[in-house]
């Protein structure tokens, strides 16, 4: 697994697919892009993402790259929440989180703040909302984000490191019998057993009722890019909707363990190494990744330490 910080010294210029577009009167050289690793993630340079939301072809070419590799990282990004913002709607609407909070200068921001008053008791939105396991952003929702700009504002010394994984090779990889069996199934995603696990009983069923499980393809068809995505998450996956094997059934205590082994199997397969690629974050360093396409893992390996990032949630529509 390559880290992005290891692999800054050589910038290899766009391909020809993809011309690189010049403005003088902004920068003087073309966008520069660094490949992360094989599978997933490509570093660019020499661009200013406030300079961007006012260049539609910019634009245009920063989404290709987008939808080639998967995760963009951004870095010395030194703009202010609401540029963050303006920056995230030049690729979709914005969607607020449905169950933590907003920035109050950028009410489309997700603030994600750790450890910032050392000794004061936890809020139930920081209590309830860490992110160290694999996951794609609000898949219990029927329309789950198609994407988010993260930044980081604040980091620790060291650690705080996010992980991403590319579930279009996971798909790719499995073996031709796991494909067939997994063809035409449904999954539920629920945040009740996430979000929900350590509220009191009545605020727990009240959640579930205001946010209803949703029900996702278990191979997902990207809607730009027609490749096939293995679409569960150990967050919010909690089982299939449609499975069944009457052929080797012989009593009813079979059903269940065969389902939930391959739950368990298709979930496990975003922490391969070969598929990822690790993020060592820097004061505004900003990620921008296919919520479709990745799955992520948020290390929690700094302590007590302040960590302060703001994410922008680019609202997606219904999967089925």
């Amino acid at each position: 697994m390559t880290t992005v910080a290891a692999a800054q010294d050589t910038l290899s210029p766009l391909t020809p697919s993809a011309p690189a577009i010049i403005r003088s009167s902004v920068r003087q050289h073309s966008i520069k892009v660094e490949l992360c690793t094989p599978a997933i993630g490509a570093e660019l340079s020499n661009i200013s993402l406030v300079d961007a939301t006012r260049d539609p072809e910019m634009i245009a070419q920063i989404r290709a790259l987008w939808l080639k590799h998967k995760v963009l990282f951004f870095r010395d990004q030194d703009i202010t929440p609401m540029e963050q913002q303006n920056f995230a709607l030049q690729f979709a609407e914005l969607e607020s989180h449905p169950l933590a909070p907003s920035h109050p200068e950028a009410d489309k921001l997700l603030t994600l703040y750790r450890n910032l008053e050392p000794g004061k008791p936890k809020s139930y939105v920081e209590k309830a909302s860490r992110e160290n396991l694999w996951h794609a952003d609000v898949t219990f929702k029927n329309a789950p984000p198609r994407g988010a700009v993260l930044r980081c504002e604040l980091g620790p010394d060291t650690g705080g490191d996010t992980l991403f994984s590319n579930m279009v090779m996971a798909y790719d990889n499995l073996p031709d019998t796991i494909k067939q069996r997994i063809e035409g199934l449904y999954a539920k995603h629920g945040a009740e057993q996430s979000f929900g696990a350590q509220l009191p009983r009545e605020d727990r069923l009240a959640m579930a009722l205001k946010t209803p499980a949703a029900e996702h393809p278990v191979v997902l068809v990207h809607p730009e890019t027609g490749e096939k995505v293995l679409f569960v998450n150990s967050a919010f996956t909690t089982h299939f909707s449609n499975f069944f094997n009457f052929e080797d059934i012989r009593y009813g205590q079979d059903f269940m363990p065969e389902a939930h082994h391959l739950m368990n199997y298709l979930t496990s397969q975003a922490a391969i190494p070969e598929y990822q690629v690790r993020l060592k974050w820097r004061t505004n360093t900003v990620a921008m990744w296919d919520n479709l396409q990745v799955q992520h893992y948020a290390v929690a390996d700094y302590g007590n330490a302040p960590r302060k990032m703001l994410r922008a949630t680019l609202a997606g529509s219904s999967l089925t």
